[in-house]
C-alpha cells in the first residue's frame, strides 16, 4: 500500500540526511533566523503588493510602498507600546498594596485546609519534642561569631557613568536592531526577486517537473500567503476588539493589554493563554475584588472562542492546513530549534512544508503526517477499520454519512471500494483466512443494520441456525431478507411493471452486489428483488413476467464471458417487454469488454446511484 512504500523508504542514508539537516537547524540558527523571518513576511505581503500593482503602480513602487508601510506600522505601535510600558512601571508602586493583599488572601485560602490537616494529624500522633541544636562558633582569623547572630556585609559597587550606562543599553539593543535591519533588507531583496527567484526554482527542478513546481510556488504563494495574510488581520481585530473591551471596563493600559494579545495569539494555543493570564493577573492587582478580574476573564475566554470557532474557519477556508496536534508538535520543535522566534514562526514555518509536501516526494511524509487531512480516502478508512475489528465505528460513520447521502452512494464510494480492496489482497495471498472471514461478517453486519429488509440481527440469531455466511455473504443476506418477505420476496399481486429484478450469476461476488443493490432501490421504495439465474429454484411462471420492468445483471469479468451471454440471451428472450441494463463497476479486476457486452444489453451504467437515477430519476438525490 502507498504507507508501506512511504516507510520504505527509511533507510540508513536517509537517517543520516535527516540529522545533518537538524544539525543544520540548530547550528546555522543564526544564519536561517533572519531568512526565514523575510520569507514569511514576503507572504504576508504578497497580497498587498499584488494589490498596489493591480492599482498601475510597477514592481519597484509598490515593494517599496508596502515595505513602509508595514514599516512605518511597525515603528509606530512599538513607540507606543513602549510609552506604555513605561507608564505601566511608573504606576506599579500604585497597585503594590493591592498586589500584596490578593496575595495574602489567596495564601491563606490555600494555605488553611493544609494547616487544618497537620493540626489534625500532630493531635491524633503528638511527637516528643526535640531540642534545639546549640549553636555553632564560627572562627574566621580574630573575628568570632554565633551561627545564630547574622555578620553583617557592606557591597559597594562602583558608580556607574552616564557613557557606561549608554554603552550597556547600546549592547543590549544592538543584537535586536540588527536582526531587524537584516530581516529587512533580506524582505526587500526577496520581494524583489520574487520572479527571478521563482524562475531559478523552476529552472533548478528541470525540465521534467515544471508543471510540478509551478504547481507547489503556486499554492505557497498564493494559498500560503493569502493565510498569513488573514491570520494578521484576524489577530490585530482581535487585539483591537480585547484593548476596547478593557477600555469599557476601565483597566488601565488597555491599549498594550490588546496590543500584547494580538501579538501573542501568534503563538499557537499557548501565547493566548499566557495573554490571558498577564492579563487577569494584572486586573486582580489594580481592583480590591475580584468582580473586575473574573469579568474581564469570562470576555476574554467568550471572544477567543467565538474567534477560534466561528471567525477563523470562514476566513481561513475551514483549516489551516495543519492538524491541532501538527500545531502543538510543531511549536515544541521550532521552538527547540530557534528559542522565541521559532515559536513564533512554527506554524508558518510547519505549513511551508505541508504545502510543499503535497508537490515534493521527499517531503510527502510530513503532509501524510501533519496535514490537516490524512492521506487516506474513506474507503480505505473503512477497509481499515475492518481490519482492525472496528465495527461499532464503521456503522457510526455509515448512519451519520446515510443522514445526508443514499445507501447506494455510500455503496459507491465506501463500501464497494473497501470491498474490493479486500479482493485485491486475497488474489494476492495477502489476505489470511480469518481475516476474510472477519471482513465477511463486518460486511454483513454493516449492510444488515443499516437496510431495514433484514431479519433479526446477525448476533441474536439462533445459535443451531445455518447460516451461508462463510461461504457467501449475499446469499447470506438474501437468506435474511427472504425469511422477513416470504418465498418471492414479497408478494406477486402487484402492478404490472412495477419490480426490478437483479440478477447475477451464483459466484459470491454477484451474490453480494446484487444483494446491495437491492438494498439500494428498497430503499427508495422500488420494489426490487434478486435472483440467481440459472439456479435450481421455481419460476413463478410465464404470466408474471410482464410485472418486471427492468433487469439489472452484473457486469461480467473475462472469466463468465460466455457463461454471462448465454444468461443475457435467456433473459431476453423470458423477459421480452424489460430492459435489460448492467452495471460496470469499478473493481479493479479483469472485466470484460465493453463493446462485446453492449451487444447484449439496453445499458451499460457505472454506479449504483446511475442504476437509481434510471429506475426513479425523480427521486434520487442530487
Amino acid at each position: 500500500m502507498r504507507e508501506s512504500s512511504l516507510f520504505s523508504k527509511l533507510t540508513a542514508s536517509s537517517v543520516v540526511t535527516a540529522t545533518c539537516i537538524l544539525g543544520l537547524l540548530y547550528f546555522g540558527r543564526d544564519v536561517l533566523e533572519p531568512l526565514a523571518l523575510a520569507t514569511v513576511l514576503s507572504l504576508v505581503l504578497a497580497p498587498l503588493i499584488r494589490s498596489l500593482r493591480r492599482v498601475g503602480l510597477p514592481r519597484l513602487p509598490a515593494t517599496l510602498v508596502s515595505v513602509l508601510l508595514a514599516g512605518a506600522c511597525v515603528v509606530g505601535v512599538g513607540t507606543v507600546l513602549a510609552f506604555q510600558l513605561v507608564a505601566v512601571t511608573r504606576d506599579l508602586p500604585e497597585y503594590r498594596a493591592a498586589i500584596k493583599s490578593k496575595i495574602e488572601r489567596v495564601r491563606e485560602l490555600t494555605e488553611r485546609p493544609f494547616a487544618r490537616l497537620e493540626a489534625e494529624l500532630s493531635a491524633v500522633a503528638p511527637q516528643s519534642p526535640v531540642a534545639p541544636p546549640p549553636p555553632v562558633t564560627v572562627r574566621r582569623g580574630t573575628l568570632t561569631t554565633s551561627a545564630n547572630q547574622p555578620l553583617p556585609v557592606e557591597i559597594r559597587a562602583p558608580r556607574a557613568t552616564t557613557r557606561d550606562t549608554l554603552a550597556r543599553l547600546f549592547s543590549l539593543a544592538w543584537g535586536p536592531i540588527g536582526e531587524t535591519g537584516l530581516v529587512l533588507v533580506l524582505l526587500v531583496f526577496i520581494l524583489l526577486e520574487h520572479e527571478s527567484l521563482r524562475d531559478r526554482v523552476i529552472r533548478l527542478a528541470g525540465q521534467a517537473e515544471i508543471s510540478r513546481t509551478v504547481r507547489a510556488l503556486s499554492d505557497a504563494t498564493r494559498g500560503v500567503s493569502r493565510f498569513f495574510l488573514s491570520q494578521f488581520v484576524v489577530n490585530l481585530t482581535f487585539g483591537a476588539l480585547v484593548g476596547v473591551l478593557l477600555w469599557a471596563f476601565g483597566v488601565p493600559h488597555a491599549l498594550l493589554w490588546g496590543a500584547l494579545s494580538g501579538l501573542l495569539r501568534f503563538v499557537p494555543y499557548v501565547g493566548i493563554m499566557v495573554a490571558g493570564v498577564l492579563i487577569a493577573i494584572f486586573v486582580a492587582a489594580i481592583d480590591p475584588g475580584w468582580t473586575m478580574a473574573l469579568s474581564c476573564l469570562a470576555m476574554f475566554v467568550a471572544l477567543e472562542l467565538m474567534v477560534a470557532n466561528v471567525v477563523e474557519p470562514k476566513v481561513y477556508g475551514q483549516s489551516s492546513g495543519l492538524s491541532p496536534l501538527a500545531v502543538i508538535v510543531s511549536a515544541l520543535f521550532w521552538g527547540a530549534m530557534w528559542g522565541p522566534v521559532g515559536l513564533l514562526l512554527s506554524t508558518p514555518l510547519t505549513l511551508c512544508l505541508v504545502v510543499a509536501g503535497r508537490h515534493v516526494r521527499a517531503l510527502e511524509p510530513i503532509t501524510i503526517l501533519l496535514g490537516d487531512v490524512p492521506n487516506v480516502n474513506v474507503a480505505q478508512r473503512f477497509y481499515q477499520r475492518v481490519l482492525a475489528g472496528e465495527t461499532h465505528s464503521i456503522i457510526s460513520d455509515a448512519r451519520s454519512y446515510l443522514e445526508r447521502h443514499s445507501f447506494a452512494r455510500y455503496c459507491d464510494q465506501i463500501l464497494l471500494p473497501g470491498i474490493s480492496m479486500a479482493a485485491a489482497e486475497q488474489r494476492t495471498g495477502h489476505l489470511e483466512t480469518a481475516q476474510a472471514a472477519h471482513i465477511r461478517t463486518t460486511i454483513a453486519d454493516v449492510a444488515a443494520t443499516l437496510t431495514p429488509v433484514s431479519s433479526e440481527p446477525m448476533r441474536k440469531r439462533r445459535k443451531g441456525r445455518v447460516s451461508l455466511l462463510d461461504a457467501n455473504v449475499g446469499a447470506h443476506l438474501r437468506q435474511m431478507r427472504e425469511a422477513r418477505l416470504g418465498r418471492w420476496q414479497g408478494s406477486l399481486d402487484v402492478p404490472s411493471h412495477s419490480i426490478v429484478l437483479c440478477a447475477g450469476l451464483g459466484t459470491e461476488r454477484d451474490d453480494l452486489l446484487t444483494e446491495l443493490l437491492v438494498r439500494a432501490l428498497r430503499e427508495l421504495d422500488v420494489d426490487a428483488r434478486s435472483v440467481v439465474v440459472g439456479a435450481d429454484q421455481d419460476n413463478p411462471g410465464p404470466d408474471k413476467a410482464d410485472l418486471i420492468s427492468t433487469v439489472f445483471l452484473i457486469y461480467p469479468v473475462e472469466a463468465t464471458l460466455e457463461q454471462w451471454m448465454r444468461v443475457a440471451d435467456e433473459l431476453r428472450a423470458g423477459l421480452p417487454n424489460a430492459l435489460l441494463v448492467t452495471i460496470r463497476l469499478p473493481f479493479g479486476e479483469t472485466a470484460a469488454n465493453q463493446a462485446v457486452v453492449q451487444e447484449h444489453v439496453d445499458m451499460v451504467l457505472r454506479s449504483f446511484e446511475e442504476s437509481l437515477a434510471f429506475v426513479v430519476p425523480e427521486r434520487t438525490e442530487a
